[in-house]
């Protein structure tokens, strides 16, 4: 089960990397349930499987706009398809890095599993849910799910 503190430490997750990295603060909305049935992603998802004492899953989903813009942020000279499946992966794999500080050692993360356009299945079974944490970073939107059990 997710709880409000479990919703915060992604917030303040996703918050620091990008206040880090781009020097540039996101706008996080409100975060709202959803089946995992229900996802819908963007142009690219990076994909974390959360083992251990918890398990599921935490994706970022996001326009290839969007992460074009964030590869020129972070000093790249040009965004090439590689560096934009990086960046997806390092956000991915920071966020859930930053939350394994917060649920411990017992939170294990895989590497993150990059994916361009839909993908077959998102998590393990199909009625979990997980919560939406829609953001903005400039006039970008951008989502983070978690889906813990």
């Amino acid at each position: 089960m997710i709880t409000e503190k479990d919703i915060e430490v992604f917030i303040d997750g996703i918050k620091h990397y990008f206040t880090t990295a781009t020097e540039l603060n996101i706008v996080v909305e409100t975060p709202y349930l959803i089946t995992v049935n229900e996802i819908s992603v963007n142009d690219y998802t990076g994909i974390i499987g959360i083992s251990g004492e918890r398990k599921g899953f935490v994706l970022v989903t996001a326009s290839e706009y969007m992460l074009q813009d964030l590869v020129l942020s972070l000093g790249e000279p040009e965004a090439s398809p590689n560096l934009i499946y990086d960046v997806i992966g390092e956000l991915a794999n920071t966020i859930s890095g930053n939350a394994r500080r917060f649920f411990g050692a017992g939170f294990m993360i895989s590497v993150p599993l990059i994916v361009m356009g839909q993908p077959e299945r998102i998590g393990s079974v199909r009625d979990t849910h997980g919560y939406v944490i829609p953001a903005r970073w400039k006039s970008f939107s951008f989502q983070l799910v978690i889906s813990l059990i």
